[in-house]
């Protein structure tokens, strides 16, 4: 958390920092800029635009949901009329040609010309989707006008992809036109930490790791969360309560980002069938979808939105990349809340107790570190070090067992981090059985890859690893979770 001051307002902003910084370099630069903001649904984009820009921001306007064109031009005039402080609504612009020399009309008047404006269009793509012509509009109004006035454009769009394709790699009058990117991640556990104690609610890390599997780190989900209460009562209250927000959210996650959600969907549902990823081919059969192109660009805009992610196995190649479901919201509704029926009310506090819940929850903690991958590389003392992080996979042959390994560091200080993620709500005592497991992924990695590199053994857990003689000489580092903070 860190107090921010711009030139007009104090803003406290949690996390961000980076961001701000990008913000602040812009409007201060003094010369026309475009800046695209994207990122998922519900992560902050529009709060951190409106915060930092609050009392500066000439023209404001937001993107209807599935509004069809005239509805979406005369939501332009809307805010035409808000703009131009009228009583009574304006022509409403009979396409965006019109809309945007109207804009750029308004902007032009003698009051502002000399002044640094800032215009701000949110959730763009719902404008400029199907047979729109927003983007030829907006083309004009930058060509020319904005590329050469004291201006500051701010587009911002929750379908990630889109934003990527139609806007960063636009190849025709927006090419090469945005000055500065900004694509808003959710929070870390850090960040969420920092939240909380800003609005003065304390929970130990060991509940904030509960709600963090349950809501990731999206700043709008992790706003439902009340003090005086434990991570249970919170995701009981959010996630199974029929009122929670929770509850129904997933319903609307998908189909705010993407045209013909049910397809994406299906990638989810599928991904989510088990917990150690899968590859194409097997995605076609679980989903009962067809292979092609479109495949490869749902994937790429699912992994682009930050909903799953890709990686290719030790030792293999890139026609083996697999495909795991890594969003927590996703994973945790799919688990527990889906098949929930609507008119019923359960108790996430006698889930929480069963066995499947401490089975998942082993999953999502393991989740959790590889979200976090780059605090466990600093924590190892290896943050400078070029690394490469992979899976592992070894099916039994006639001389080996098979075995699995879910997180490898590959360094380049000829040593290979091999991680055992273990989530339990006490110090770890490894047992016999625990310790001889270890041992045999250890030696049938070696044995398989024929590495000539060093393995440590590198243990994550949540509360620390109390030592006996199962874990002395077989375990290198240990992690707790204050590591991922």
């Amino acid at each position: 958390m860190f107090a921010y001051i711009p030139q007009v307002k104090f803003i406290v902003m949690i996390g961000r920092k980076k961001e701000l910084d990008i913000i602040e370099s812009i409007y201060a630069s003094g010369k026309p800029e475009l800046i695209a903001v994207f990122g998922r649904r519900r992560v902050g984009k529009t709060y951190l635009i409106g915060s930092f820009f609050e009392g500066k921001i000439d023209f404001e306007l937001t993107g209807l949901k599935d509004g069809k064109r005239e509805q979406q031009l005369r939501n332009f005039s809307y805010a035409m009329k808000t703009a131009l402080k009228l009583n009574e609504l304006p022509p409403v612009p009979k396409d965006w040609l019109a809309a945007f020399h109207d804009l750029k009309s308004y902007l032009e008047a003698p009051e502002r010309n000399q002044k640094r404006k800032v215009i701000f269009i949110d959730e763009l793509p719902w404008m400029a989707s199907g047979k729109s012509d927003f983007l030829t509009g907006f083309s004009y109004f930058w060509n020319s006008y904005a590329a050469k006035a004291n201006i500051v454009v701010v587009i911002c769009g929750s379908a990630t992809a889109w934003m990527i394709q139609k806007i960063i790699n636009n190849k025709g009058g927006l090419h090469n036109r945005v000055t500065r990117t900004i694509h808003l991640q959710p929070f870390t556990l850090q960040e969420t930490e920092a939240f909380f104690k800003a609005k003065q609610i304390q929970f130990d890390r060991y509940q904030l790791l509960l709600l963090y599997m349950a809501m990731g780190g999206i700043p709008h989900y992790l706003a439902q969360v009340v003090g005086g209460k434990s991570a249970a009562q919170n995701i009981d209250e959010i996630c199974f309560k029929k009122q929670g927000l929770l509850r129904t959210e997933f319903d609307n996650l998908y189909s705010a980002l993407f045209n013909n959600p049910d397809r994406y969907e299906a990638i989810i549902f599928a991904l989510s069938s088990t917990w150690k990823g899968i590859n194409r081919t097997e995605i076609i059969a679980k989903a009962k979808i067809k292979d092609g192109g479109g495949l490869t660009a749902m994937l790429k805009e699912l992994e682009l939105s930050g909903f799953i992610s890709s990686y290719i196995p030790f030792g293999k190649k890139k026609k083996d990349t697999l495909f795991r479901l890594t969003d927590c919201y996703s994973l945790f509704y799919l688990k527990f809340i889906k098949d929930t029926p609507v008119n019923e009310t359960i108790s996430w506090q006698s889930i929480s107790q069963t066995q499947t819940w401490k089975t998942w929850s082993g999953y999502a903690f393991e989740n959790i570190c590889l979200l976090h991958i780059d605090n466990i590389k600093a924590a190892l003392g290896i943050a400078g070090v070029h690394t490469n992080q992979y899976s592992f996979l070894a099916k039994p042959t006639n001389e080996t067992e098979g075995t699995q390994i879910d997180l490898l560091i590959d360094r380049q200080d000829n040593v290979i981090s091999l991680c055992e993620v273990k989530f339990y709500n006490d110090e770890l005592i490894l047992t016999k059985a625990d310790a001889d497991n270890i041992r045999r992924k250890k030696s049938i990695f070696r044995h398989v890859t024929a590495t000539k590199k060093q393995i440590y053994v590198v243990l994550v857990t949540t509360f620390g690893l109390l030592k006996n003689q199962h874990s002395i000489g077989l375990v290198d580092n240990e992690l707790d979770m204050n590591a991922l903070f």
